[in-house]
């Protein structure tokens, strides 16, 4: 068997409140966007997975933090694949027009975090990951591009708190 290319990955979470329901006519062009941008994440060098519903084609059916919330939660190989994919790609269009659909965020409303290669996360661990952001401010158990953490950063802090408890 062969080493992975990378031994850690870059999880991301981000989290949206709906202006509208999903089905109101007002969201129809966010809805239309779905298929075409998930398809290009998943095409998209250095994509790893997305979280996604259950017989679903993606993840926003799901509302673990409130019935007006939706939430993305996916994997990266590097945090530069996820900054491509995000700012670089066809998914600025949607984020140009953001506020079309989604509220404004008073508080962080996404994360960044190392995990081990091949390790999937939970959405209770990202919605943790994101809590302690909120609390605690950037990290490197918890962080967003604009304040971030390398991966042997992460596992330096995250290794000298092992060994402090």
């Amino acid at each position: 068997m062969t080493e992975p290319a990378h031994a850690t990955h870059l999880a991301q979470l981000n989290v949206a409140t709906l202006l509208h329901p999903f089905d109101d006519p007002r969201m129809a062009p966010f809805v239309e966007m779905l298929d075409p941008v998930n398809a290009a994440a998943d095409a998209t060098p250095g994509f790893v997975w997305r979280l996604v519903e259950e017989g679903a084609a993606d993840a926003t059916g799901l509302r673990p933090a409130g019935e007006d919330v939706v939430v993305n939660l996916s994997v990266w190989e590097t945090q530069e694949a996820l900054w491509d994919f995000a700012y670089r790609s066809g998914h600025l269009e949607v984020m140009r027009r953001r506020r079309e659909w989604f509220a404004r965020h008073v508080e962080a409303h996404m994360v960044l975090w190392w995990v081990p290669a091949g390790h999937l996360p939970t959405v209770g661990e990202a919605l943790e990951r994101l809590a302690d952001l909120r609390a605690h401010g950037p990290s490197p158990r918890a962080f967003t591009f604009a304040c971030a953490y390398t991966a042997v950063e992460a596992a330096q802090h995250l290794g000298a708190v092992a060994v402090a408890r």
